[in-house]
């Protein structure tokens, strides 16, 4: 049985995290980054009495995060980003912006989970195509590929809702919407 105490303290030692990882995903929307979290909270508070306590906490609540999050950008139709903001010019994708993380996000809700948990991997969280080779058991040629696959199609999905500066144009050519690049920083 689950006792307040116990779930405070999870709460207590969990929430930063939690903050972090779905905050970083929204672009920095603060009000949308406090609302996925309390319904993240509030699934917990729903199951765990019930189901008891999972053995990682922070794993379930951010893959119940991640499915929120998921859900909410498959609801969404994204607004027209300028490419600027997305710096596709330093070839990779900017999610800083909440206008642009929504964007990526967006299209990552249209991606297979394969697909958009190999470039949350990369891009997100940082991790090196060696890192997620070791995870997946993947050699880093196939993440490599997987990546090129994943990025094209994720381009595809976008590449409608990001405007030239000088109207709301037709999709430019593939490699200048969306180059998410390989080579934005070393695989090591």
């Amino acid at each position: 049985m689950l006792t307040e105490v116990e779930f405070l303290e999870i709460y207590r030692r969990e929430t930063g995290p939690l903050y972090t990882y779905v905050s970083r995903r929204v672009g920095g929307d603060r009000s949308l980054a406090e609302d996925m979290v309390q319904d993240t909270w509030l699934r917990a508070v729903a199951s765990w009495p019930r189901r008891g306590i999972p053995d990682l906490p922070r794993a379930w609540l951010i893959r119940v995060a991640h499915n929120l999050l998921v859900s909410h950008f498959r609801r969404r139709r994204p607004q027209l980003v300028d490419p600027a903001e997305l710096e596709l010019a330093e070839g990779h994708c900017n999610t800083e912006t909440p206008s642009a993380a929504a964007l990526v996000n967006w299209g990552m809700a249209r991606l297979s989970r394969r697909q958009a948990v190999l470039l949350e991997a990369f891009y997100f969280d940082d991790r090196s195509t060696r890192e997620i080779a070791l995870a997946s058991g993947l050699s880093e040629r196939a993440v490599e590929g997987r990546l090129r696959r994943a990025r094209q199609n994720l381009e595809r999905h976008l590449r409608r809702f990001v405007s030239s500066s000088t109207s709301v144009a037709a999709a430019p050519e593939p490699a200048t919407v969306l180059e998410l690049s390989e080579g934005r920083r070393k695989n090591a």
